[in-house]
C-alpha cells in the first residue's frame, strides 16, 4: 500500500508541475501576443485618422486574452487542489498580465471611439468653414450693390 502511495504522490508531484508550466506557458504566449511598445508610439501616417487606425490596429492584443484565460484556467485548478508550492508569482503574474489587458482593450476603445469622430468632426467645422465663406460672400455682394447704389446716386445729384 506504501508503494500506491508514493506512486500518487509522484503522480501528483509531476501534475502539479505541468500544471504550473502550462500557467507559465500559457502567460508567456499572452505576454508575446501584446503589441510592442514600438508598436503604438510610431507611425507613418499621412494624417490624423490615418494614425489612429494605425494605432487601433497596433492595439490589437491577439490571442493574449485566450492565453490568459487558459493560464487562469490551470492556475484555479492548482490551487484548489494544493498542487503549487509557491504560487504567489503565478497570482502576480496573472494580474500583470490581466491589467495589462485592460488598458490596452480601454486604449483601443478610447481610440476607435476617437477614429469615428473625428471624421464627424472634420466634416461639421468644413460645413461650418463653407457657411461663413458663403455668407461672407452675400454681404461682399451686399456692400457692392450698396456701394454702386451709392454711386449711382452720386451721379444723378450732380
Amino acid at each position: 500500500m506504501s508503494q500506491s502511495k508514493l506512486g500518487d504522490d509522484e503522480l501528483f508531484g509531476e501534475a502539479a508541475a505541468e500544471m504550473r508550466e502550462d500557467v507559465e506557458e500559457h502567460l508567456a504566449a499572452a505576454r508575446e501576443t501584446l503589441p510592442e511598445g514600438d508598436d503604438i508610439w510610431e507611425t507613418e501616417a499621412d494624417n490624423v485618422l490615418g494614425v489612429l487606425n494605425g494605432l487601433r490596429s497596433a492595439l490589437d492584443t491577439g490571442d493574449a486574452e485566450d492565453h490568459l484565460r487558459q493560464a487562469k484556467k490551470w492556475y484555479t485548478i492548482g490551487e484548489r487542489a494544493d498542487a503549487f508550492e509557491d504560487a504567489d508569482d503565478l497570482a502576480e503574474a496573472i494580474e500583470e498580465v490581466e491589467e495589462l489587458l485592460e488598458q490596452i482593450t480601454e486604449a483601443h476603445e478610447n481610440v476607435s471611439e476617437l477614429a469615428s469622430t473625428v471624421p464627424q468632426l472634420r466634416g461639421a467645422l468644413d460645413e461650418a468653414h463653407e457657411e461663413t465663406d458663403a455668407d461672407e460672400d452675400e454681404e461682399g455682394d451686399e456692400e457692392e450693390t450698396e456701394a454702386d447704389e451709392e454711386e449711382e446716386d452720386e451721379e444723378d445729384e450732380e
